[in-house]
Formats: C-alpha cells, structure tokens, sequence
C-alpha cells in the first residue's frame, strides 16, 4: 500500500514520521521543503499534488484550513485530478462540517472515499503516536483507515457520517480552549493575591479543579514557556470555526464568542505563535502582573 501524506507541519511532519517507522510506503510533500527533505531522509518519497493522487491508495491531508484542503484536492492539478476509483482520502485537519461534507461530495463523484478525521493531542501526541482520533464517514472506510489510525493515535472512534468527526474537533477545541482561558484567568487571580501559583496548581491539582489542561499548561505557564505544541494562531482559526458553524445551526456560544475575542487580541499583540498556553498573557495584560514561578 502506498499513502500520500499532505501537510508537515507541526502535526503532520511526526506524524508521517510515525508512518515510516511502522514500515507504510509514504509520499509526502509540503511548501516547506526543509520538512520534505527531512522526511525523505527517514525513507519518503518526495511527490507532487498530481503524482500523489495518481499513485496512492490513501491520501491523508493534515494542513491548517478547510480552504487549503479544498485548493489541495480541487485546485488546479491537484490531488483529486489523477485519483483512481477506490482510492480514500482521509483529511485529519481541523475543518468546519460544511468543507468535510464538502469534499466528501466531490469526491464521491469520482468514486473516491473520503473520511474527516481531526485530531487532539497537539505535537506531544503526534510525535508519540498517542493522538485522539475523531471520525466521521462510512464504517467500512473507517476499518479500512484503522491500522493507520493505530500507528498515529491510541484511540480512534468513529462518531457518524461525513463532518461528525469535525464536529467533535470543534466540541474539543471549545473545552480545551475555554477551559485555558478560565485556568489562566484563575492564576492570574492567585498572582496577583501574592500566592505562589506552582503551590496553587499542587494544592488544587488533585481535587475537582484537576484536568489535562491544567496539568499540561501550568507548568508551561509558570516557566513562561511558550514554544507551541499546539499554537494560538491555529486555535484562532478553530473558534472562527465554531462561531461559524455555531451561527450556521443557531446555537448561541457566548463564551466561545468572548474566547474569540481574547484570541484576537492576543493576535494583534503578536501572540499568534505562541503556544495557546499563552492565552495567559491576555488576563496579565489587564492585571497588570504576570503568573511565573518564584525567584
């Protein structure tokens, strides 16, 4: 089997590396060249949009939006161009419900598969191959990807048809990112009453107000480090996405929207890279006082 692998970003470049590793034939390419030639090195073969989809069984996309999707499957000589009957794509960016039942239509024009599968887990999860996996599409494309969703992740559940799992990747981001944003708007509290915040998260950390998020960004934060595993800019782009689709269905999110704005700020203040741990640096901008570890 061959797999065409779009996209090596922060996520996709372990990802694909993962593939390699398990012995799967990958073609890979991206406009970061440094990030090809790093993946041939590990025993890739660099391909073009048109070679991709002409030669491979699989082809799994993993870029930053719904529109890069499109223009990489619909766009001139792009992938969908020299796809071959039978074949599946697999998009496991993080997209709105609309673009994946989008692709899925036009592909199904042409006898191709296709699966939504989003991720979470951030770079941590794709460079041990322990992601969450959320699927959306028929059950016999979901079994033909799971031994690849077994080399990438540590769980894969198929949740219904075409967009259900984009639909769970945004259920996702509005809790993990929500969820930041009260954590930090929480420690900013406790620095600015003059508490230690590392003895904070050590006193709280094993009662109700525990989670994954706290344990992962506290210590982030109170080292001010920064360094994305999983970046602001993307999760910018993913509550645009909830409000979106939230609009779309007429589903109020208040705190969604109020998140969005807090993300926008951070974007006009140069944040956009920063790990969305950093959101953190909103609530210290109005306190006036930063959460960090004692001297």
């Amino acid at each position: 089997m061959k797999l065409g692998f779009i996209g090596l970003g922060i996520m996709g470049r372990p990802m694909a590396k993962n593939l390699l590793k398990a012995g799967v034939e990958v073609l890979a390419t991206d406009l970061n060249k440094e990030a090809v030639a790093d993946l041939v090195s590990c025993g890739a073969k660099e391909a073009d949009y048109a070679q991709i989809g002409a030669e491979s069984d699989i082809v799994i996309t993993m870029v930053p939006s719904g529109a890069i999707v499109k223009s990489i499957l619909f766009g001139e000589n792009g992938v969908a161009s020299t796809l071959r009957e039978g074949t599946l794509v697999c998009d496991m960016s993080s997209v709105t419900p609309v673009e994946s039942r989008y692709c899925h239509d036009e592909l199904a024009k042409k006898g191709v598969g296709f699966v939504d599968a989003p991720v979470s887990g951030g770079e941590p999860g794709a460079i041990a191959g322990s992601l969450a996996i959320m699927c959306g599409g028929s059950e016999e494309n979901f079994e033909r990807m799971k031994p690849i969703f077994d080399i990438l992740g540590n769980s894969a559940i198929l949740i219904g048809p075409v967009g259900s799992g984009s639909a769970a990747k945004l259920v996702n981001q509005i809790i993990v990112n929500n969820t930041i944003a009260v954590v930090s708007e929480a420690f900013v509290f406790a620095a600015k009453a003059g508490a230690d915040p590392e003895k904070v998260y050590q006193a709280i950390r094993g009662g109700l107000a525990g989670s994954a998020v706290l344990d992962a960004k506290i210590p982030m934060i109170i080292d001010r480090n920064f360094k994305p595993g999983g970046p602001i800019r993307i999760n910018h782009k993913d509550i645009k996405n909830v409000i979106d689709t939230a609009h779309a269905l007429d589903v109020p999110v208040p705190y969604s929207a109020q998140l969005f704005e807090i993300l926008q700020t951070l974007k006009v203040h140069g944040h956009m890279n920063d790990d969305h741990g950093g959101i953190v640096q909103y609530f210290e901008m109005l306190a006036g006082c930063e959460v960090r570890r004692p001297e």
